[in-house]
């Protein structure tokens, strides 16, 4: 993930300055300095460089670096700069949970002991729950493919509004995309950063969201300091240029503790509907969102509020693996809900994860 080109110049200009302006060091051998030079050049040199899927991993870092890492003593009841941060206890597996009954009401005054959490099949110890609206980084990926030009108004003030009926201490990040991504705005609370972020329209070139998806999951991974961690995507087409696949995709939605992924498909019209359609179905189910697809791009505000609505009323269930981590490997997760006065309830989470480590993009 990098911001637009235009900053990676102005990164190499200061680097430039850096190098002519430091004064010379009586101890510093002539090699050692050229050493010195020669690298501070390369990495201003590979700063510039344009986005290739080989290095999505190392941009996504260089844009993480710029806010570091909130990597503190985990404590679920720690709050951060009077911002109420919900951190994972070690060794925990943290779902959120979305609880809704036979007709599709949401029920929201559950207690820990209506949950039963299953990995591979198995009951898990569970040992944190919360019942409360825990803020999220989130960030919102938009398509600004050529085909989105004249829906882009609308999408925008939507994607505002999502942001506004959520929880005020939410960090957002705006990541627009074509046949490239672009981190436009980097985590803030800002109505008016946001805006701007989105506001950076050029539509333009093909669709590349597996590789703008798995980019952002790899931005909130490395540079998101709340726990609960949300993508919204926004797209009218079939993707057509990502070096990822959908199945390496949903791989690396899949991480340990990864986000849950909602989308919105304006897909009226779209050649490859049927496609298109279930990789954004795939994503969302595997991860415990929600893809939606409207008939007219009238429906995007309300459902932008829905997706508010979702977030803010869900379950926070940590358990401990009875399995250790550290054997690796996918864990297929099940929870279920049951409580007195209530008839069939059914729980949308996570469908699995992958212990210990990020599973590889290229396997099987």
């Amino acid at each position: 993930m990098r911001p637009r080109n235009d900053f990676a110049l102005l990164i190499a200009l200061l680097v430039t300055t850096q190098l002519l302006a430091s004064p010379q060091t009586g101890g510093a051998s002539p090699a050692q300095q050229q050493t010195s030079a020669a690298s501070s050049q390369s990495s201003a040199t590979s700063t510039s460089q344009p986005n290739a899927a080989t290095d999505q991993s190392s941009s996504a870092s260089a844009a993480a670096g710029q806010l570091g890492s909130a990597n503190v003593a985990q404590n679920p009841d720690a709050s951060d700069n009077g911002v109420f941060v919900f951190r994972k206890q070690v060794d925990e597996v943290v779902l959120h949970a979305t609880v809704i009954d036979n007709k599709q009401h949401m029920i929201t005054n559950l207690h820990k002991e209506s949950f039963t959490v299953y990995e591979n099949g198995r009951p898990q110890p569970i040992t944190s729950f919360r019942n409360e609206d825990i803020p999220v980084a989130m960030c919102i990926v938009v398509d600004n493919s050529g085909s989105m030009r004249e829906k882009r108004e609308k999408v925008n003030a939507a994607a505002l509004n999502l942001v506004r009926s959520s929880n005020p201490n939410d960090e957002v990040c705006i990541v627009n995309f074509n046949d490239e991504y672009y981190l436009d705005q980097d985590f803030t609370s800002s109505i008016n950063k946001l805006k701007e972020g989105l506001e950076k329209i050029e539509a333009r070139g093909g669709t590349a969201l597996y590789d703008a998806v798995v980019a952002t999951a790899t931005h909130l991974k490395e540079s998101a300091r709340l726990e609960k961690k949300v993508i919204f995507v926004v797209t009218d087409g079939d993707d057509n240029e990502s070096a990822e696949t959908l199945e390496q995709a949903v791989r690396r939605l899949s991480a340990e503790n990864g986000p849950t992924v909602y989308a919105i498909g304006l897909l009226e019209g779209e050649e490859h509907v049927r496609h298109a359609r279930r990789a954004l179905q795939v994503m969302c189910e595997r991860t415990g969102g929600i893809a939606f697809l409207p008939k007219t791009l009238d429906e995007v505000d309300a459902i932008s509020r829905t997706v508010a609505h979702d977030i803010r009323n869900q379950y926070t269930i940590g358990y401990k693996p009875t399995t250790p981590k550290d054997q690796g490997g996918y864990r297929e997760v099940k929870v279920d809900a049951k409580a007195s006065g209530y008839g069939k309830l059914t729980v949308r989470t996570r469908s699995g994860y992958y212990a210990g480590a990020e599973a590889p993009s290229g396997t099987q």
